[in-house]
């Protein structure tokens, strides 16, 4: 105990409800224990929980469509022509990309700095 960095304890009083909202939140935030996340709190002011799903989905559409681009370009070189088809899929998988990026963007909280 001599050796410890932090040498300041603290001790809170909560009731059942409280008590059972912090572990909730602890458990959520994927952090090893309470005085980690306390200190985060305290330090910065919040905790919040990051989900990268969406962000899996948009990189894999934006490899799809840089896929899809290189096989476009490929046939431009080769033939001389530019396919309806192929201008229309691109235009497809712009709007998934966007509509993504909207998503994701609506999801985020306001932080007032």
């Amino acid at each position: 105990m001599a050796n410890r960095e932090r040498k300041n304890e603290l001790k809170i009083y909560l009731s059942d409800d409280e008590q059972y909202i912090f572990e909730q939140k602890v458990k959520i935030s994927g952090m090893r224990d309470k005085s980690t996340f306390l200190r985060r709190l305290i330090l910065y002011g919040f905790v919040y929980d990051l989900d990268y799903s969406e962000l899996r989905e948009y990189n894999t559409t934006l490899g799809r469509i840089n896929n899809n681009l290189n096989q476009i370009a490929k046939r431009m070189n080769a033939t001389g022509n530019v396919y309806s088809a192929d201008v229309k899929e691109v235009k497809e998988l712009m709007k998934k990309v966007w509509d993504t990026q909207k998503t994701m963007l609506s999801k985020q909280p306001y932080l007032k700095l």
